[in-house]
């Protein structure tokens, strides 16, 4: 943990130690098991202990960490309860922000949609998983976004911390970016239709990819996951 990063003014302190950290535990350049100093944290970013606490409570809300009573704040293994939890609630709202979207996005909407895809093809040709990943998202917050309805994506990313390490793990593997591109061509050309039942399925096969590749993903790295 020697990288040392900027504070800005533009948002509060906690939220911005919060991203950091969840980033780094989403791409497993903090394992778990890994023990989180609040002294360590806020001289990284040379801040005060209160909001770097305050980022340790926010990521144990999204499952990230556990704070242990005289022990410390460790970053948890990955919990596939948590990850199916996750992923209902996500298919549920997503699906309704994309039939909405099929009906209600405009050019400008999809216009963004078909360059953020066009990117995302340039970041698989690259093998840069996390710019992939980065641009995975965006084009989820970009839906929800074209019907004006930023919130449904703010709802979503405040569950999908523990789904996102399963994501980063599936990459090389199980479900490699190819595919995923595949499945948000088939998203994006149902919007463009105004096909609401053809997004509704698009979107559904795509988020349901998490289910099969979970499996898989626990056998290959048992010693991130917690046991059943």
């Amino acid at each position: 943990m020697s990288t040392v990063y900027t504070i800005t003014a533009s948002e509060p302190v906690n939220q911005q130690i919060y991203r950091y950290l969840r980033h780094e535990i989403v791409t497993c350049a903090i394992p778990p098991g890994c023990l989180l100093s609040e002294k360590d944290v806020s001289s990284r970013f040379n801040v005060s202990r209160q909001p770097v606490r305050e980022a340790f409570i926010k990521l144990a809300e999204a499952g990230l960490v556990q704070v242990l009573p005289q022990r410390g704040t460790f970053v948890r293994k990955i919990s596939a309860q948590r990850v199916a939890d996750g992923r209902f609630i996500r298919e549920a709202v997503e699906v309704a922000v994309v039939r909405r979207a099929a009906q209600e996005a405009s050019a400008t909407g999809l216009a963004a949609l078909e360059h953020n895809l066009q990117l995302q093809k340039l970041a698989a040709e690259r093998h840069d998983s996390q710019a992939f990943l980065v641009l995975d998202d965006e084009f989820h917050r970009l839906i929800a976004e074209s019907i004006d309805c930023g919130l449904a994506w703010e709802t979503v990313e405040n569950i999908k911390a523990t789904m996102d390490r399963v994501r980063f793990l599936t990459l090389s593997k199980v479900s490699p970016p190819e595919s995923l591109i595949e499945q948000h061509w088939k998203i994006y050309q149902a919007l463009v239709a105004k096909d609401a039942n053809a997004a509704e399925s698009a979107m559904r096969t795509h988020l349901q990819e998490m289910i099969f590749s979970i499996t898989p993903i626990a056998e290959q790295n048992s010693e991130w996951f917690e046991a059943v």
